[in-house]
């Protein structure tokens, strides 16, 4: 309701507030992919929460033709905002406005041929006027209509993620190729030797692959202070899908993903080991990859004893999993359909 105050300037505003976090997401990002950084770059305004205060520095960062780049998560990308003036305006201060003339049943009111009365959106903007200003004025007589308005998108949720079919649309940009993210895996030589090569390719694949649900991957994360590590997380940041569901019933704030490029069979010391990374706050779920299995049927019977003895519930996926999962989001355009397979693995382990 501020004049002169629209997505544009809000947009501006939280960079600047986040700026420090992006920079350090920009970093994280340019050395997992192997981008180069110039030093000594201006870093811009940057806000500490802690001391309230504005301060700047000289960072790391890429430079293009066009300035330093700073990356911005996908996840966190809206096209629009979730309060909307004119939304506001029009389904609650016009509302409430038609509903005091059809009270008092006043000139504004027509009588339409079936016997319903009705006031026009026009008829009421010629009387009351529109604008910033007056949505404050009449905000401020009828204060309960913005809490009704703040209630109701509380109730509605978060605007869900923008899918790859959106930011291709919205960039003008190709979506995920999906042929070449699964042979990169394939490609991958087994062995202790492609272990890192594997990762990456795991990380990339599934990280298209289950987005929006999945998000923020972090590599080799460490747990009990580097002690231990994991090869990936993901937050868990489904709204609908296979993975909100998982989040309504067991731990899932993260989902952990073990990478074994394996030349031979994956057995329960593996398992253990991912088992050994779950906890309540943590989350229990986790995917282990590998390239193939001996007998499947008989590791995922170790998964379910597993989730028996209440020790987390870890879905093993092989490369012919993968080229299912990949075969099932390019058939159809939404990723939820690619967790089909994750919820019939998954039933099996408890049910």
């Amino acid at each position: 309701m501020v004049p002169q105050i629209s997505s544009d300037k809000v947009s501006d505003i939280a960079i600047n507030l986040i700026r420090g976090p992006l920079i350090r997401y920009t970093q994280e990002q340019a050395a997992f992919h192997g981008v180069e950084m110039t030093p000594g770059v201006d870093s811009g305004p940057l806000w500490d929460p802690g001391s309230h205060e504005w301060h700047s520095g000289f960072v790391e960062l890429p430079m293009t033709n066009a300035g330093k780049l700073l990356l911005v998560p996908k996840s966190i990308v809206r096209r629009e905002m979730t309060y909307n003036y004119d939304e506001y305006y029009r389904h609650y201060i016009l509302a409430h406005l038609r509903q005091v003339e059809l009270n008092a049943n006043s000139a504004l009111v027509e009588l339409l041929k079936n016997g319903r009365r009705r006031v026009t959106a026009k008829a009421l903007v010629e009387k009351y006027g529109q604008g910033k200003a007056m949505v404050v004025s009449e905000t401020l007589r009828h204060p309960e209509l913005l809490r009704q308005y703040r209630s109701d998108k509380t109730e509605s949720g978060v605007r869900p993620l923008l899918t790859h079919g959106d930011l291709a649309d919205q960039e003008g940009t190709p979506p995920p190729d999906w042929d070449r993210l699964l042979l990169a895996v394939r490609d991958v030589p087994m062995g202790a030797a492609g272990a890192s090569s594997y990762e990456k390719a795991i990380e990339a694949l599934l990280t298209a692959l289950f987005y929006p649900s999945l998000t923020h991957p972090d590599v080799q994360f460490e747990i009990h202070d580097g002690r231990k590590r994991v090869d990936i997380k993901y937050t868990n940041t489904d709204q609908a899908g296979f993975f909100w569901w998982l989040g309504q019933h067991y731990p899932a704030p993260h989902v952990f993903v073990e990478c074994k490029n394996y030349r031979g069979e994956v057995g329960n010391p593996e398992l253990d080991q991912l088992a050994g990374r779950f906890s309540p706050t943590r989350g229990r779920i986790g995917l282990l990859v590998c390239r193939h299995f001996d007998d499947k049927e008989l590791f995922i019977r170790r998964c379910r004893d597993t989730a028996l003895d209440d020790r987390g519930f870890i879905i093993p996926l092989d490369d012919d999993d993968l080229g299912e999962l990949v075969s099932a989001v390019s058939e159809t355009v939404p990723s939820s359909s690619a967790h089909c397979l994750l919820r019939e693995r998954f039933e099996r382990l408890v049910v």
